[in-house]
């Protein structure tokens, strides 16, 4: 019997000795996350070492600004010069260049496909003579540090699925999306500031919706969620203190709440509540760093004058590419921009004209802005929306209106700094501008470039989620090494 006691008590200290060391395993790296200090010592710690991240290859760039035009921009307005379909106008499209492609449900119907031109006309610019539309003036000027591409070609006929897939590379949801996969891939700049941040805004066409799902975190830890900023009195939802608590008070309250969730940790070990930790911590110094950040008060007038007048108006287009330098200015990793109303299925001369006057010197002034500062160098910036628009005219072709409907087969994108060629045309569609006929770009692909130009490869950024290794690119993509300087 005093063996069985003596067996028994063995056991239990050892089940209790067990337990206090997962424990306090669990509370130092807890406090590894709430103290970055806390295990340095003469050089640099271990939880900057892993914060940091570290990059498979020495990356070309740093940061990306994604101007996302949302609705798909007419290339054929804008950058695909194609003079065959003005003397095509109004003739159908012929069956052997439209073959047995998909059509959406607002031109399934039709019974006749007629090619219709641009209403607007082209020139020559820079030193290779790049045809660039004359609804784009000031992207005209800087055309010798763009990089167009013209044969990007997608999967999706439809908004959702088409920039689902651009922006996560799924058209399903719940996937991590672009910003997410580099933040988890590369970590913080600026402890400061969110490593993703989200601006909206909205020009005179139809307005496609975005969504948060645009800029989630998927299945990766939600510290890596994109941050919206809205245009109003507060650019962070619940970033500012409650009426009547003070910033010390503020900080007792945090050092509390952090005080629980460290009991919380240690009884279930979920690595959520470390993320919401750094997220309340974030929070906190974000309180400081965002006001400064929007504040243009000091920019000059040399800038505003470069960005437009827009640029003091908060929530424009032109607000948030001259807010996108700035935060990208301060480390945020990848600012993504979402201009809405490039759907023109109808009236499009009308509503692509304003739509160009809304981006055109703003997207010009992000990169000369950026060249001056000598940030352009580490920061890929990126022009496009989600598919292209078709050589034919959906509805009724009259004198002087017509629409186009979506089109996944080509479309224009261009590309700034970063690494990546400038002053070139990469890949050509045929004389309608209805197919690809020198060198195709898949999405896989573009996303695959992305990431080799911050120094990540794209298959081996992957993270393990119900069995299965996921990566942005998914079981294709290639690097576009053509483009890159």
């Amino acid at each position: 019997m005093e063996k069985e006691i003596e067996e028994h008590g063995f056991s239990f200290n050892r089940r209790r000795f067990l337990s206090s060391l997962s424990l306090g395993i669990g509370s130092a790296a807890l406090g590894s996350l709430l103290m970055p200090d806390l295990w340095k010592g003469g050089g640099a710690g271990i939880e900057d070492s892993l914060a940091a991240g570290i990059p498979h290859y020495a990356p070309k760039a740093k940061r990306v600004i994604y101007l996302f035009q949302n609705g798909a921009p007419s290339q054929q307005e804008l950058f695909d010069y194609k003079p065959k379909l003005r003397d095509l106008r109004g003739q159908e499209i012929p069956p052997s260049i439209m073959g047995n492609q998909r059509l959406t449900g607002m031109t399934a119907n039709q019974s006749s496909f007629p090619l219709v031109d641009s209403f607007v006309g082209f020139k020559q610019y820079g030193q290779n003579g790049t045809w660039v539309s004359d609804l784009l003036p000031y992207t005209a000027k800087i055309v010798d540090e763009l990089c167009i591409v013209k044969s990007m070609y997608t999967e999706a006929i439809n908004h959702d699925p088409a920039l689902t897939f651009l922006q996560t590379g799924s058209q399903q949801g719940n996937r991590p999306s672009m910003g997410s996969w580099l933040s988890y891939g590369l970590g913080n700049e600026n402890k400061n500031l969110p490593n993703f941040t989200v601006l909206l805004s909205r020009g005179v066409g139809n307005g496609q919706g975005v969504y948060s799902k645009l800029w989630s975190n998927g299945f990766l830890d939600s510290v890596h969620q994109g941050v919206q900023f809205s245009s109003g009195e507060d650019p962070v939802l619940y970033l500012r203190d409650p009426e009547g608590l003070d910033r010390k008070e503020r900080r007792d309250m945090l050092d509390q709440l952090s005080q629980l969730n460290d009991l919380s940790y240690q009884e279930f070990g979920d690595p959520e509540i470390a993320s919401k930790i750094k997220q309340y911590e974030m929070a906190y110094r974000m309180q400081s760093a965002v006001p400064e950040v929007m504040d243009l008060s000091k920019e000059s007038d040399d800038i505003i004058k470069l960005y437009g007048p827009d640029c003091l108006v908060p929530g424009t287009y032109a607000a948030n590419c001259l807010l996108a330098r700035k935060l990208s200015e301060n480390g945020v990793r990848f600012v993504q921009l979402y201009h809405q109303g490039w759907d023109q299925h109808g009236n499009l001369p009308f509503e692509i004209t304003k739509q160009a006057m809304d981006v055109d010197q703003a997207s010009a002034a992000l990169v000369t802005d950026l060249k001056q500062r000598g940030l352009l160098d580490e920061t890929l910036v990126i022009w496009g929306g989600e598919f292209g628009r078709t050589s034919y005219t959906q509805g009724t072709l009259t004198a002087d209106n017509y629409g186009r409907d979506h089109h996944p087969r080509c479309f224009t994108i261009w590309m700034a700094g970063g690494g990546i060629k400038p002053g070139m045309v990469y890949g050509e569609t045929d004389e309608l501008g209805y197919n690809i006929a020198q060198n195709p770009v898949h999405v896989h692909d573009f996303q695959a470039t992305l990431l080799h130009q911050l120094g990540l490869n794209h298959e081996q950024l992957t993270y393990k989620h119900l069995g299965r290794r996921y990566r942005l690119t998914d079981i294709s993509g290639h690097v576009v090494k053509d483009i890159l300087s």
